[in-house]
């Protein structure tokens, strides 16, 4: 942290100097690589695991909860919606790949913007991957109630909508097996990485392997009139899908939470990060293009669970459908496991610094996993997975991810400039073009989010303020190191 004056009668930084205050990158490396001062995160995974862990995290998600959404918006173009909001994310990927290379640490984006720009926007960051990542859960677990829904009714068994569905949705109460599936998520990471994210890794082979079997299944009813008129919704349409897709994308930073528990973080982050991209984004829109040229765009308004209908009335089959629901809960339980998987480690991180309390840091012994931390965490989530409608979590959860996403692509210019020479194991290519590519198709993206969204985005941020202002700023390690300078 660079010398400055702190105010008149006091050895504590004034705010506008708290809050520009950078921590330095060999601090948090320091943190990450000695260990010392009780349990801390083990390095136990490779470069199948960590893209696994992306892929994990945010392959199934557009696919089996947003999609259906998204194509009353777009029409037959969806799949061009699928590509904007996948070029934004690669875009932001790249930036990503860079930072985790350059510091490879647990923290993610929180960490990359505390290092470059400050507590301030740190601060700032951090409360947004709160709403990415616990949200995000939520809004994939109450995904997963409408697949398991869609299996017992192919079993002739109706469960009741009071447990299946949230309050205010069709006679809903709470979301039992949105819950349920938070909390067996919860259970297995308690028990540590390793043993995760070996079952996550046979869960997300088992998901693309499902995809597989839909694409061969839809385009063996593939109609090329289905895309004839491309556009009856207009861009617009297409513009306002992408920026809804764009929640099906969230999750390959997931990653970049792990670089404490990976065993060559430097060379396998950034390969990790890219690899899945490319996964992920071929496999939408695949699964896009047949979904529209089995069914025209039409039929998939108001649907709920969409392309196990479809399967069903592609092959008259209900051990098709049946199947296809069964491995769609197998890819959300993945997806709830790798993103509440990188909301803890997010939070780790915090907890260091003094913005969360320390509960949240506090590193089990025998398993070499933050369990408090984690059972805090994912019984929050359950409760809001049972209790809150799908739609409104996806939206607000695309505004803050896409926040997060343009400060870390600003961090990698920021970074650049100020420190050339740190060692960086992968460089965005076209620099500075990416980077600054990236932050313009975040806030393009953020500009088609509806105003409702920035409603409830401005409240989040402004309740984010009181907390920092009431604790972050008072318990900040930082802020604390500064007063120890300036009396000695």
């Amino acid at each position: 942290m660079t010398t400055q004056n702190t105010a008149p009668g006091t050895n504590r930084p004034t705010l506008v100097q708290q809050l520009g205050a950078r921590k330095p990158i060999e601090a948090f490396m320091a943190e990450a690589g000695s260990g010392t001062g009780g349990p801390h995160l083990r390095r136990s995974l490779g470069l199948l695991h960590l893209t696994m862990i992306s892929v994990g995290a945010t392959l199934g998600t557009g696919i089996f909860v947003v999609l259906s959404s998204a194509v009353p918006m777009a029409g037959p173009a969806v799949w061009i919606s699928f590509a904007i909001a996948g070029l934004a994310a690669m875009f932001a990927a790249l930036s990503y790949a860079e930072m985790a290379g350059a510091v490879p640490v647990s923290g993610s984006s929180y960490t990359y913007t505390y290092a470059t720009m400050g507590e301030g926007l740190a601060w700032i960051c951090g409360w947004c991957l709160v709403l990415e990542y616990a949200v995000s859960v939520a809004a994939i677990a109450v995904g997963a109630g409408e697949y398991i829904n869609e299996m017992t009714r192919t079993l002739g068994v109706d469960l009741p909508a009071a447990l299946t569905n949230p309050p205010g949705y069709e006679g809903g109460v709470f979301n039992v097996p949105a819950l349920a599936i938070v909390l067996f998520a919860t259970v297995l990471l308690v028990r540590g990485t390793k043993e995760s994210a070996m079952v996550n890794t046979v869960l997300v082979f088992m998901k693309i392997a499902v995809l597989i079997f839909f694409i061969v299944i839809a385009f063996s009813a593939f109609t090329s009139g289905n895309f004839d008129p491309l556009l009856p919704m207009g861009t617009a349409g297409v513009s306002a899908a992408a920026a809804r897709l764009f929640f099906s994308y969230i999750g390959f930073d997931a990653a970049s939470t792990a670089g404490e528990e990976a065993k060559n973080p430097q060379r396998d982050l950034p390969r990790a990060i890219v690899l899945s991209m490319v996964i992920i984004t071929t496999l939408y829109i695949l699964v896009a293009v047949s979904a529209i040229g089995a069914r025209q765009w039409t039929w998939f308004s108001g649907k709920s669970a969409a392309l196990v209908q479809l399967l069903e009335e592609v092959t008259g089959q209900s051990w098709v459908a049946l199947l296809f629901a069964a491995g769609a809960v197998l890819a959300i339980v993945s997806i709830v496991i790798t993103v509440l998987y990188g909301q803890t480690r997010i939070l780790v991180a915090m907890s260091r610094d003094g913005m969360v309390p320390a509960v949240f840091g506090r590193i089990s012994k025998s398993t070499g996993a933050p369990v408090a931390g984690t059972w805090i965490t994912g019984g929050s989530v359950a409760l809001v997975a049972g209790l809150i409608p799908l739609g409104q979590l996806a939206d607000a959860t695309s505004i803050g991810t896409l926040f997060a996403f343009s400060l870390v692509s600003l961090a990698v210019i920021l970074l650049r400039r100020s420190q050339p020479d740190l060692p960086r194991t992968f460089k965005v290519p076209l620099y500075p073009v990416t980077p600054i590519l990236a932050i313009l198709f975040c806030g393009y993206l953020m500009l088609n989010l509806g105003s409702t969204t920035w409603i409830v985005f401005g409240i989040w941020m402004a309740v984010g303020a009181g907390i920092y202002l009431g604790y972050g700023r008072r318990k900040s390690k930082l802020a604390a190191q500064w007063d120890s300078r300036v009396k000695h």
